[in-house]
Formats: structure tokens, C-alpha cells, sequence
């Protein structure tokens, strides 16, 4: 799992039967260690996260887990919206 932020939505009128009435939104994924910013990638949306929320994602067989269709054509899921973070 790794923390990102949302930074945008995808919207695609065409995409494969399996995506359909899946929110897709664009995540840039955070450095945990200094909250620097990474890549950014597109992400299935479970949790109704919004633009500006840092989230939890799930990455490959994890993230078609999440939306427990293991044939979906999905690499990224928000699983979680992210209330606080400590590091010890």
C-alpha cells in the first residue's frame, strides 16, 4: 500500500464493460518518509475521496481485491482517506 494525494478526476465516456461506474481519479503518490511528491497515476476510487485528500492505495491484484472484481483491468485503488499519519 503506499499514500497518495488526489489531485484530479478522469473522466472517459468509452472504457472497458468492467469500468463502468467506477470513479477514476488521479492520485500523486507522496514520499511517506518527507511527504515529497512522486509519479502521479490513475486510480479507482472506493471510499468517495475528493480532490486534495491524501489517501491509501492499493496497487495491482490488491486494488481488483478491493473492488472484488479480480478480472477488472485496474493497477490502482483508493481503499482509505487518510485522518492522520505519525511515524515513530
Amino acid at each position: 500500500m503506499m499514500i497518495g494525494k488526489v489531485i484530479g478526476n478522469v473522466w472517459a465516456t468509452r472504457k472497458e464493460d468492467s469500468l463502468c461506474g467506477l470513479k477514476l481519479m488521479v492520485v500523486q503518490r507522496l514520499d511517506a518518509a518527507n511527504g515529497g511528491a512522486k509519479e502521479s497515476f490513475v486510480a479507482v476510487d472506493c471510499v468517495s475521496a475528493g480532490i486534495g485528500e491524501e489517501v491509501l492505495v492499493a496497487t495491482g491484484s490488491s486494488a481488483r481485491k478491493a473492488l472484488r472484481n479480480q478480472e477488472a483491468p485496474v493497477d490502482a485503488a483508493i481503499v482509505g482517506i487518510i485522518d492522520g499519519c505519525e511515524e515513530g
